[in-house]
């Protein structure tokens, strides 16, 4: 279930062996000492009286007095220029010559920045060569690999520590570079890189610093997959309990692989007992994908069946309690509408003394859930662990012709992309960030995954910062007085990152009148889904580490192409810097 993405988490530092700036001061009451040698010849004023008795004496002399008027005549005609402040008077008229040390602070400058490209092009270089091999980035020119070498931080005598910490040098690294570049750029009036370029040439083309570290991923072209040729009169009940609607998804998808290897029709569960998953989910796009009948509602077999559903055999994978349904639920499928033919007896009856789910494979699957009944029911699968990594890879594990089978309705795709218009645009990082229920679940774990506000706040800051996005959308549980501190803390250059929040419904804006023409305004789980959607969306994503809501949207970014080399889950490769005790 777990997803462990490559994605870097760094705490932003500074350096301690700075100079002290007061090293290079001379405190006010010094005085230097008096030279050990003053001099004996003629001061300067000395000079100057000299020369002016000098001058005295030759202005008494007619001959001479047009040539001192020709040496004074420009200089008070300079001096007058200074002090009137002519210069301004003639600018407009004579274009005045930058001086030499002008020109070579400038040329200085410009090669200083040509510098800085270079190493920002090294440092991206080092940057990608830290990123795992399949995340598509290297090329072939006649039959040549181009990848970067593989760098040493990839043999496995270093820890993940060490790639980390390199990681996050070589990103401090391009954040000096960059500030440097905007210093240099500031001098010369110069707002932007592009301004740049077209002064100086190509040679000055600064590549973007968001669009250079957050590349798309791209999808695996060799997945492993089956065929799902249902029989036309065998089904597969679906049941599915665990938690909320992300558990049901998940275990609709390993309802659907199991269906693919028996071969039978999945019939989805009853809204009375279970979720409206018409109102979130396409169901006739699965269909489509299959290019054949593989999916029915419960209303269409119902319909078929006259009202007469029958489940004629309970096959139960998980087996305390049997199928994972106690009393209560079944009650809920007889009073659906459901009769029930069997008892429920588990297949594997010794894991009820397990702690945690056997791992299994296709061969323990099939000789012991195939039968000849018209339909089964193998209970709640949210916690079958069978081929995980099959059944988890982009796109699934069966054979079809969509980027990924189970998506959100198209309403709600289009009410999503109306929103990301709206209020987003192309470039924001999309943040799930869990809290209602989160403090006692993470720190019962080994590594608790529930942050203090101050530490969270850095570390989207910092994703923020790679990514290069102006904007974030908040998807949350949180209570307004934590998303209130998050939104104070999370600044750039001083300034606040918005985090952006579906708002309440209003009738003058239009971004959600799908929504409430078909009267699912206020639906829950069709809110929950449009969050999922805006996030599959995003540039970048950052999730909640243990949070099925996250996989779920890792799982429609995986299929439809939008995932990042920086999508992670929030401060990743982190532990909270204070854990409270457990009760």
């Amino acid at each position: 279930m777990s997803r462990d993405p490559p994605s870097p988490s760094h705490l932003s530092t500074t350096s301690d062996d700075e100079e002290d700036p007061h090293q290079t001061l001379i405190p006010q009451n010094e005085t230097k000492p008096p030279p050990l040698h003053p001099p004996t010849g003629p001061s300067v004023f000395e000079i100057g009286r000299t020369t002016a008795s000098r001058i005295t004496r030759s202005a008494a002399s007619p001959s001479k007095r047009c040539l001192i008027l020709a040496v004074c005549l420009p200089l008070v005609l300079v001096l007058l220029f200074f002090s009137l402040d002519l210069r301004r008077t003639f600018s407009s008229v004579l274009p005045a010559g930058p001086a030499a040390t002008s020109d070579r602070m400038r040329e200085a400058e410009l090669r200083a920045l040509f510098l800085l490209r270079n190493q920002q092009l090294g440092l991206m270089r080092l940057w990608n060569s830290t990123l795992p091999s399949d995340a598509g980035f290297g090329s072939k020119v006649n039959g040549s690999d181009l990848s970067p070498t593989p760098s040493p931080v990839r043999s496995s005598n270093l820890s993940d520590v060490s790639l980390r910490e390199i990681k996050s040098a070589l990103l401090e690294q391009l954040r000096v570079n960059r500030e440097i570049r905007d210093v240099l750029l500031s001098g010369h009036g110069i707002g932007n890189f592009s301004e740049l370029e077209n002064n100086f040439g190509p040679e000055f083309d600064f590549p973007n610093f968001g669009s250079e570290i957050c590349k798309k991923t791209e999808r695996p072209t060799d997945r492993r997959t089956i065929e799902w040729k249902p029989k036309k009169d065998r089904f597969l009940f679906a049941i599915c309990l665990s938690g909320q609607m992300s558990n049901h998804l998940i275990c609709l998808e390993k309802h659907m692989f199991f269906a693919a290897l028996l071969d039978r029709i999945l019939i989805l569960p009853s809204p009375k007992v279970d979720y409206e998953y018409s109102h979130v989910l396409d169901i006739e796009h699965i269909n489509k994908c299959f290019g054949r009948k593989v999916v029915m509602t419960f209303e269409e077999y119902e319909q078929e069946k006259k009202g007469k559903i029958h489940i004629n055999k309970f096959i139960c994978y998980m087996a305390s309690p049997p199928c994972y349904l106690d009393e209560d639920h079944v009650k809920k499928l007889k009073s659906s509408g459901v009769s029930i033919g069997s008892k429920l007896e588990a297949v594997w009856p010794e894991d009820a003394k397990l702690k945690e789910p056997k791992k299994r494979f296709v061969g323990d699957i099939m000789p012991k859930f195939s039968s000849n009944e018209e339909v089964i029911a193998a209970g709640d699968l949210f916690y079958a662990d069978v081929e995980e990594e099959w059944v988890m890879q982009p796109g699934g594990p069966l054979k079809h012709s969509c980027q990924t089978v189970i998506q959100p309705s198209r309403l709600i795709v289009l009410t999503a992309q109306r929103f990301v218009q709206t209020f987003l645009g192309g470039n924001f990082v999309a943040l799930h960030f869990r809290r209602h229920g989160f403090l006692k679940f993470c720190n019962v774990k080994k590594e608790s995954c529930f942050f203090p506000i101050p530490q969270a706040a850095d570390c989207v800051k910092r994703i923020v910062e790679e990514a290069g996005s102006p904007v974030i959308y908040l998807s949350t549980d949180a209570a307004d007085s934590e998303t209130t501190l998050l939104q104070k803390l999370v600044k750039l250059n001083g300034e606040e990152v918005p985090l952006v929040r579906r708002p309440e419904h209003n009738s003058a804006e239009k971004w959600d009148a799908l929504v409430y023409r078909n009267h699912l305004g206020g639906d829950a789980q069709v809110e929950a889904m449009l969050d999922k959607t805006i996030c599959a969306m995003a540039k970048v994503f950052v999730g909640s580490a243990g949070s099925t809501f996250t996989e779920d949207i890792l799982r429609l970014r995986r299929g439809w192409g939008s995932s990042s080399s920086c999508d992670q889950y929030l401060c990743q490769g982190h532990l909270p810097n204070f854990i409270a005790e457990t009760d």
